[in-house]
């Protein structure tokens, strides 16, 4: 007979993280009990978690970046926590700042800043403000199920078009291209480049290691129909997590450089915080044959720690595995003719500062 253990997670179908643990700014901690009825029996017919979403009101919306390792300085994101449910994600221990859990709070409960357009409007109206391509999905994917619902990148989008700034899109949802009426006409005039992140062909693996993410296959014919409707599209291989889904790295830049990806990078998985217990977490249940593998050479990739917080480093390690990974990288970047992702420039000199609705309307504007 099963018995329930309450300190042993299971794994819920349609979701990255299998359990709920404290965020490490909360004060209140919960402990789970046993209460002798047989619960993992009396529950096996439970309902799963389902995502709840939260509109909030945002005060701003545009965040500058300064770090050294990444390309750009001016960050959107439409959502807080992600319903694609990445176990890996690096943006689950940002849940904590909302008292909520990283594990299936950050996919469950979503924040959505239900007045995005309007704030960023706003604040590409004030005086002296200077432009450079905003990043959007920086953090949570901008693309995620409930934004066919709420259509708030879908507005920004709308705000940028109409005043003509630059922009960068990172998603893993084929949903991007509902708004190809939109990115089009901005990639005709430069303002735009979309990237598509793939991190392995395996379909099962997918299904457990981002549940709720398009299927690689589908986000390979986005690639394609991006890249035939004229917009600038790249492939990010990101995250590569070792002895897990390193070995698809050349097949999928050969498969993206196939339908029309114009630029590739990539970066191996990243656990700061709170990630490190729910990624290892993941691991014991579902592939605990080679969890003590993959975190050893995580481990080895950050100077033998799970996470080294370092600049220079972060992003794609250090050592014998992470030098190997760069020169497969690049050797498969060659054999396809792919530039780096920071190659392709944006016109930021379009730009037109959004204006107050008028009564007489654009009488006296020219394009």
């Amino acid at each position: 007979m099963h018995v329930f253990d309450p300190d042993r997670p299971q794994a819920i179908k349609g979701r990255g993280a299998a359990s709920n643990p404290e965020g490490r700014f909360e004060t209140v901690r919960h402990q789970v009990e046993d209460d002798g009825w047989q619960s993992a029996l009396l529950d096996t017919d439970a309902p799963r978690p389902r995502t709840e979403v939260t509109a909030e009101r945002a005060r701003s919306v545009i965040t500058r970046n300064d770090s050294p390792d990444i390309h750009f300085t001016q960050a959107m994101n439409p959502y807080r926590g992600c319903e694609h449910g990445c176990v890996y994600c690096f943006a689950r221990p940002s849940h904590s700042y909302l008292n909520l859990s990283p594990g299936l709070d950050f996919e469950t409960r979503i924040r959505a800043k239900e007045n995005l357009a309007e704030v960023l409007q706003r604040e590409l109206s004030r005086p002296g403000y200077g432009v450079s391509p905003i990043n959007i999905g920086s953090n949570t994917d901008p693309y995620q199920p409930v934004e066919k619902r709420l259509r708030l990148t879908r507005g920004a989008l709308e705000v940028l078009a109409d005043c003509r700034h630059p922009c960068t899109i990172v998603t893993k949802n084929a949903l991007v291209e509902r708004d190809l009426d939109l990115l089009v006409p901005m990639a005709e005039r430069r303002l735009v480049q979309v990237f598509i992140s793939v991190n392995s062909l395996d379909n099962r693996l997918a299904a457990k290691l981002e549940p709720r993410a398009s299927a690689p296959h589908r986000r390979l014919r986005a690639i394609r129909t991006l890249a035939d409707a004229g917009v600038p599209v790249g492939v990010l291989v990101a995250p590569i997590i070792p002895a897990l889904n390193d070995k698809d790295m050349e097949t999928v830049l050969a498969q993206a450089a196939e339908a029309g990806a114009r630029c590739a990078g990539y970066t191996t998985v990243r656990l700061p915080w709170e990630l490190k217990t729910l990624f290892r977490e993941w691991l014991a249940l579902h592939v605990p044959q080679r969890a003590e593998h993959v975190m050893s050479l995580i481990q080895q990739m950050h100077g033998g720690r799970d996470y080294d917080s370092d600049f220079r480093t972060r992003m794609r390690g250090q050592g014998v595995f992470a030098e190997m990974l760069r020169r497969r990288f690049e050797v498969a970047c060659r054999r396809h003719g792919f530039g780096r992702a920071r190659d392709l420039e944006l016109d930021l000199r379009q730009f037109r500062p959004p204006r107050e609705a008028s009564p007489q309307g654009d009488l006296f504007r020219t394009d």
